[in-house]
């Protein structure tokens, strides 16, 4: 499979994504039935050659083709196979392409799984899904083309950035994408149901399971990427607010958010049009990090690709994409809310609509807290010439007061009634899980110092039970002889417990966080034989020897931790050196048993009067690793929900009568 095998399939897909945008759109304004159904057919097509291309790419790598610009540039003899396959998108010509595939994904899924919706809202939304994927692919053929040749071809490649070259971040990047693409498909239902100019109950229950599936993907794959900044960049911390983590918390939060109000449309038919906006903005929101990442507007760690030129072209589709959308949503919100499409059902503001409107507002108001910080600093550069920088203390004074009312509400809201409650009944049913919390924050107080992670622990604790005791009380635990409790936990429908174990999961992040608050760390220098006493533990360094592996070389110390006289742990964090690339890393040691973390890392080493001397981070980090568990407990709260029918599928188009049945009337 040649590399002109793949720039020709590449090309072939963008020419079927404009005929998917046109001919299906166009057969939906003329009521065309012939022209509507090329929609799920051209989708397909497209994907086939957009994974024709992918393939073609891998081929050259595998086969170290270094005629091929993007093979060149990233990849080298000696890099391992497993890295070798997985760096395609390990640099920005691929990472697109990857974009490009994954949307391809989306459009051919609707084709294939949204056989039980309207003709004509199929063709529209895949025709919304053909007119992004057209314009990605025009900006992977004109400015980022993974295809380019080089004459003459060099024997050998330049290599990967060594810190990519990782089991963690090789899928962290598909999983990530998975979730930012994966939005385009609410949008493009979003963007179909303004030009059709209907929003109503079924749309709403269309359009849920696909926020799901991108919101399911965007969290493991927020998650893998923090799990990653923890062991591999050395710092001992998690989350960093670093500009390009806060560009994949942004559509999180109002996925989230556009997740709960999709609940809202499909059971009352209320906040229609807030639910079109958040679709709308979530998918923009995930375009901006894009554009903003390969811009060279934000500077990180994480960024590959820093290039104004391309940011130029991704800014351009960029405004046409969300402009367009709100050009039409501005046009089309006031036919729609004059028709009565916008308020739906009348609700109390004590109620669970009423609670998931707050969940909304609160999300919604940390997404604006996290844009304003991430913004203003290169907003400020841009018209004052200032140098400015937004970090953790400004995030965490604004985020976190929003946050504490947000989990406050996850337990009394799903034990609300729908359009209209009373508090007090709701507040009598908690009273165990207030409880809970209290002895929890009582117990915690003679662990934890400081207000925040005290909160932070009691309002962990708080979340976990209210998921618990929604279970408890949709099943009638105690209140009904145990085996028709059983049997109605049996007949429970999973899209409840998978809301329950979702919720239930950030409780567990919470209480992650505010272990990881209290973490300790020490900076030390000593020598081989030595120790240091840190957190109860004893570190002491036997030593440090050389190795290598397929295209580096290493020094790896072996750390021995005690406690009271008995070996914990034997850690060995390690330094490696890439000669082709001129660079180093850390690998960092990690010791765990869900409780707390054991951290070492290996710094520069010395030496002096014919003695050796290395500096070592050490970190004893508690309850680090129930963060990443609780991301993963919300992860299969979410896909347990889809594996509910009544959530997965739509709602079914009503039969015809048939001809023979029909009353004779003559």
């Amino acid at each position: 499979m040649s590399p002109e095998l793949g720039n020709f399939a590449l090309a072939l897909a963008c020419c079927m994504a404009l005929a998917q945008l046109i001919l299906p759109l166009f057969g939906a304004w003329r009521r065309d039935a012939r022209l509507m159904a090329t929609a799920p057919a051209l989708a397909i097509g497209q994907f086939a050659a957009l994974a024709l291309a992918f393939a073609c790419l891998a081929n050259a790598a595998i086969t170290n083709d270094f005629s091929v610009r993007n093979i060149a540039e990233n990849s080298a003899v000696a890099k391992p196979l497993l890295y070798k396959i997985t760096g395609i998108w390990g640099n920005h010509e691929g990472s697109i392409l990857l974009w490009c595939l994954i949307l391809g994904l989306c459009g051919a899924a609707v084709g294939v799984f949204g056989r039980n919706l309207p003709t004509a809202l199929r063709a529209r939304v895949i025709a919304v899904l053909g007119g992004v994927a057209t314009g990605f692919e025009l900006f992977c053929l004109t400015s980022s083309n993974p295809f380019d040749r080089i004459w003459p071809a060099p024997l050998d490649g330049s290599g990967m950035n060594p810190l990519l070259q990782d089991p963690g971040l090789a899928f962290h990047p598909p999983i990530l994408y998975a979730g930012y693409v994966g939005f385009a498909v609410p949008f493009a239902f979003a963007v179909a149901a303004l030009i059709e100019g209907r929003v109503d109950a079924a749309w709403g229950r269309w359009v849920r399971p696909w926020a799901l599936i991108a919101w399911c993907f965007l969290t493991c794959g927020i998650a893998l990427g923090s799990w990653w900044s923890y062991y591999v960049l050395g710092w001992g911390g998690y989350w960093f607010w670093d500009p390009v983590e806060n560009a994949s918390l942004l559509p999180w939060l109002t996925g989230t958010a556009l997740v709960h109000s999709a609940i809202v449309v499909e059971k009352r038919e209320a906040l229609k049009l807030w639910t079109v906006l958040l679709a709308i903005g979530t998918f923009s929101l995930s375009l901006s990090g894009t554009f903003l990442v390969r811009s060279g507007i934000l500077n990180s760690v994480h960024a590959f690709a820093n290039d104004p030129t391309r940011g130029i072209f991704i800014l351009g589709l960029l405004a046409l994409v969300i402009g367009t959308s709100l050009l039409l949503f501005a046009w089309r919100a006031p036919l729609l809310a004059a028709g009565g499409l916008s308020a739906g059902g009348i609700f109390a503001p004590l109620s669970r609509e009423g609670a998931l409107v707050l969940n909304n507002v609160l999300l919604c108001s940390i997404c604006a807290v996290v844009l304003t910080g991430t913004m203003y600093p290169p907003f400020a550069s841009l018209l004052f010439g200032a140098t400015l920088s937004v970090g953790k203390p400004f995030f965490d004074t604004t985020a976190v007061p929003m946050a504490i009312p947000l989990f406050a509400v996850m337990a009394i809201g799903p034990m609300l009634p729908w359009k209209r409650a009373q508090l007090g009944p709701v507040l009598l049913k908690l009273w165990w899980v207030a409880l809970a919390a209290v002895v929890a924050w009582l117990v915690a107080a003679f662990r934890l110092s400081g207000l925040l992670p005290l909160l932070a622990f009691g309002f962990g604790v708080w979340v976990i039970a209210g998921a618990a005791a929604d279970l408890v009380q949709k099943i009638q635990l105690f209140r009904l002889p145990p085996s028709q409790s059983w049997r109605r936990a049996r007949m429970l429908p999973r899209a409840a417990l998978g809301a329950a174990i979702a919720h239930a999961g950030v409780g567990v992040s919470v209480i992650g966080l505010a272990g990881m608050s209290q973490a300790e760390h020490r900076i030390v220098e000593i020598k081989p034989g030595q120790s240091v006493d840190m957190a109860g533990y004893k570190w002491t360094l036997d030593g440090i020897r050389s190795g290598h592996g397929g295209n580096y070389t290493d020094r790896v110390a072996t750390i021995t931790v005690t406690r009271g006289g008995h070996v914990v742990t034997v850690l060995h964090p390690s330094k490696r050196h890439f000669p082709l690339q001129n660079q180093s890393t850390t690998e960092v040691a990690i010791h765990t048993n869900l409780i707390t973390d054991l951290y070492a890392v290996l710094g520069d080493e010395h030496r002096a009067r014919g003695v050796d001397s290395a500096v070592l981070r050490l970190h004893d980090n508690p309850l680090a690793p129930w963060m990443w568990l609780g991301a993963l407990v919300m992860a299969i709260g979410g896909a347990l929900s889809l594996s509910d029918r009544r959530v997965r599928v739509g709602a079914p188009r009503r039969a015809r009568l048939p001809a023979a049945a029909a009353p004779n009337v003559g």
